[in-house]
Formats: C-alpha cells, structure tokens, sequence
C-alpha cells in the first residue's frame, strides 16, 4: 500500500517532521540520484541550502544487487563485513569494485555540480536525505564520510525505512528521521506509487534550479 504519491510528496512530508530546522544555518544534502527529488522539498519547505552528496554501493560480483559496502566523496569505504566474510570475497575482488565505483563517483561530481563548488560542511548541521532506507549501506558511508569533513551535527532524515536500519544508523548519526518504520519493509519503492527511475538530467537540473533560486533571493 503505497504511502507517497512520489518523492516529491514524500519530501514535502518529511520537511514537517524537520520543522525546527527552519531558517537555521543547517544545510540539506541528497544522495543520488532518488535521495535528490526528496531534499529538494525539504531544502525549499525549510528555506535552507541543497547539495548533492555522492556514495556509490559495492555491488558483491555477480550479484551487483547485493551490497557488499560503499564508497563516498573523500575516499571514504565501508565495508559489510559479514557479506564479505560469508562470501569470502578476496580483496583484490573488492579493489575492482571499488575502483570502478570510483571512476562512477568522480563522474557524478563533475556532471551534477559542474563548475559549482561543493558545500563546505565544517562545523555545520547536515541534513542527509534519500527516498529510503533498506541495508543503510550508502548511507552509513556517507555519515563517515561528513564526519570525516568535519560535519558538527548529522541528520539522517528519509521518508520510510527499515526499521533495524533505522536503529542501527542512530548510533552513527546524530538524530535519524524515519517518517514511517514499517515492518517488513518489502522494498522502498513498495511504498511510493510513483518511483519512476530519477536521470541524472533530473539530479542536474534540480540542483541547478535551487542554486538559481537562492542567488535570486
């Protein structure tokens, strides 16, 4: 039974449960490319700045579906160590993952943000946003990754995830904001009736758009 109509309805519900954010000197960041739709209703309903926050999941080889870890801007790496262990995935194995995944990220860098620096997020409040959460492998990188940058408070906010997933990243983030926990989760797009694939036109043109918007203002 589907509880958003599509990412934009679910950003726009899960900007209410962020409400204290509002106006403040926090900064949203979405992780592509579905995570970017949903931040970019929570930066506008809160009158706050959007980025992009790029991680990439390591696919198990063969089984590109099954996460294995994930790589992040800054060259930072988590690991599933049981998938790994379980497996006996050798290391040079994931090296080539990784290395691939690699060359992907540094591309999304460079066709996302064009010539826009990224966000400096030293000392700042992150709100860290995807459309959902199932292993919480790329987003649990990405929180290493902002507390590598320095971030001084991270948020994790989506608008249904596991709710294991969910417990499990409220000891490596700050605060975590699971509009809707259910259980069994099935799979994120179960709950949207509209999940159409987002391109990374779409990613492009939403960032640009909302730069645009706040030079304007």
């Amino acid at each position: 039974m589907a509880l958003f109509r599509d990412r934009q309805d679910a950003g726009r519900r899960l900007a209410e449960k962020l409400r204290g954010y509002a106006g403040t000197a926090a900064i949203v960041l979405g992780l592509p490319r579905g995570g970017v739709p949903v931040a970019a209703e929570v930066a506008a309903g809160l009158g706050l700045p959007l980025d992009v926050f790029i991680v990439r999941k390591l696919g198990v080889p063969g089984y590109a579906e099954l996460a294995m870890g994930a790589i992040a801007s800054g060259g930072v790496r988590v690991m599933n160590e049981d998938v790994v262990r379980e497996l006996r995935i050798p290391e040079p194995a994931i090296d080539s993952v990784a290395q691939a995944e690699a060359a992907e990220l540094a591309r999304r860098e460079t066709a996302y943000r064009g010539a826009r620096p990224p966000q400096d997020v030293g000392g700042r409040t992150v709100i860290l946003v995807d459309d959902g959460l199932a292993t919480g492998a790329t987003m649990r990188a990405a929180v290493e990754a902002l507390r590598a940058r320095h971030a001084a408070r991270i948020v994790v906010a989506v608008p249904v995830g596991a709710p294991a997933t969910c417990n499990m990243l409220a000891a490596e983030a700050d605060e975590v904001i699971c509009a809707v926990a259910p259980e069994p989760i099935h799979a994120v797009g179960y709950w949207y009736k509209n999940f159409d694939q987002t391109t990374d036109e779409g990613v492009e043109a939403i960032l640009s758009s909302m730069s645009s918007r706040r030079r304007v203002a």
